[in-house]
């Protein structure tokens, strides 16, 4: 019976230990390695009678149809990712010399404990995207040739960025002009975010220096180094959110002059019920002392020792400030900036399945004091529609109808008789990934 049951105990061994061997030979690989490619097709129609241009011109409407596409490559492994991403962007009919350009170019290298260096072309998105934002609106994506360092973990991120620019043609220290990919030389930031815990509140800081050059005259190589500093925080209790920012801006800028500017900005929103969503908010931005409108025909002649126009720098321009764009994406007569006051209410609402709708109004006016003129610029009210027409495909349509005053007239010369201005919009975006792979 002994000899049976041994035999028994070393047959079931071995067949255990053979199972275990086949189990570990039979068991697959994780699957570490991911490779997709994806493409982002933005065409727009668009319909203005008055707006954007701030030139004399008698006939003030405009049609037209612009696109760009976007097609990416992305690898990603544990620790490490990299992306490309070319683009091309213009408008129907045209023949642009510099239609076509790299968008992102990173790599991307990554710790278990939270720390990362990424490198190469990249887009910088920060908070709100008030002073660092894609701007996916326009038709030429913002991005960055930059070094980050960083970690995030435990509720806390911190970003390091530094970029340093140079022109091909004059590589020997010479002068960098504005016609590259951003108009800096050289640019340094620091960001740290804090999420509190079991709170629904975060925080963030964010420090930069901005190193520029005057473009209008090659022969001074300075670099003059202006300044930022700021906060934003965000506290979103169930139903409620509620958004707070401010920003300093001083040093020097592109032409020598000192810079002493700030903004400030408060949102906050209601969800009614998970389809209606109510907002209001202020901006506030502040802008040259002594400004002077220049009659048409004449030059403004206003002398300015310090710059007090606040610049948003490089953000999501087309986010804030009225969806027509007539502050911080086209500059006003005479070059200075008298600033702006932004006042508005809105909401948002979804009544049927894949349908949102957007209505807002904004209360528009200057912020520094005008000569001969009152700060109110005029009233703007706008509705934008999305409808989600299948994955990954989506049609918008919107109008925005703006009645200026003289001031409007007086600053942007972009609007007609009756101070009217209208703009009306239809974008189809398809954003599929079209191939994906893992091994």
């Amino acid at each position: 019976m002994k000899p049976i049951l041994l035999s028994s105990i070393i047959f079931c061994s071995v067949a255990v230990s053979a199972q275990e061997t086949v189990d570990t030979v039979s068991a697959p690989k994780a699957k570490e390695n991911r490779f997709t490619v994806d493409v982002n097709l933005l065409t727009r129609g668009e319909l203005r009678n008055g707006g954007l241009s701030n030139t004399e011109n008698d006939d003030q409407t405009a049609a037209f149809v612009i696109e760009r596409t976007l097609l990416g490559m992305e690898y990603e492994r544990p620790g490490l990712s990299a992306r490309v991403t070319a683009q091309h962007s213009g408008t129907w009919g045209s023949k642009e010399t510099n239609s076509f350009n790299l968008y992102e170019a990173w790599a991307r290298l990554q710790s278990k404990k939270g720390l990362f260096v990424q490198i190469g072309r990249q887009n910088l998105n920060y908070d709100d995207q008030r002073i660092f934002g894609a701007d996916n609106w326009a038709m030429t994506a913002m991005s960055h040739d930059a070094l980050k360092i960083g970690y995030e973990g435990h509720g806390h991120k911190i970003h390091i960025i530094g970029s340093y620019n140079q022109n091909i043609g004059n590589m020997n220290g010479g002068h960098y002009f504005a016609g590259g990919l951003q108009p800096y030389k050289a640019m340094e930031a620091l960001w740290y975010h804090y999420d509190v815990p079991k709170i629904p509140l975060g925080a963030s800081l964010l420090f930069m220096n901005v190193g520029v050059q005057n473009s209008e005259y090659a022969a001074d190589t300075t670099t003059y180094q202006e300044q930022l500093v700021g906060a934003y925080v965000k506290y979103h209790p169930r139903r409620l959110t509620a958004e707070l920012a401010f920003y300093y801006q001083f040093g020097t800028e592109n032409n020598g002059l000192p810079v002493d500017a700030w903004m400030a900005s408060a949102k906050a929103s209601y969800d009614i019920n998970p389809s209606l969503t109510l907002y209001g908010g202020y901006d506030y931005l502040s802008g040259d002392k002594n400004f002077a409108v220049p009659p048409h025909g004449h030059f403004g002649m206003t002398q300015h020792r310090k710059v007090k126009g606040f610049s948003s720098l490089y953000g999501s321009h087309h986010k804030f400030y009225g969806a027509m764009d007539f502050f911080y994406v086209t500059t006003y007569v005479g070059g200075f900036t008298p600033g702006l006051q932004n006042l508005y209410v809105g909401g948002r609402w979804i009544p049927v399945k894949r349908l949102s709708t957007d209505l807002s109004y904004h209360y528009l006016a200057t912020a520094a004091k005008l000569i001969d003129y009152n700060r109110s610029l005029g009233h703007e009210l706008e509705i934008a529609l999305r409808y989600n027409l299948m994955k990954d495909v989506s049609i918008g349509a919107g109008y925005s109808y703006m009645r200026g005053t003289d001031t409007m007239a007086a600053l942007k010369r972009a609007v007609d008789d009756d101070r009217e201005l209208h703009w009306g919009w239809i974008m189809l975006t398809v954003s599929p990934k079209i191939f994906t792979t893992m091994w």
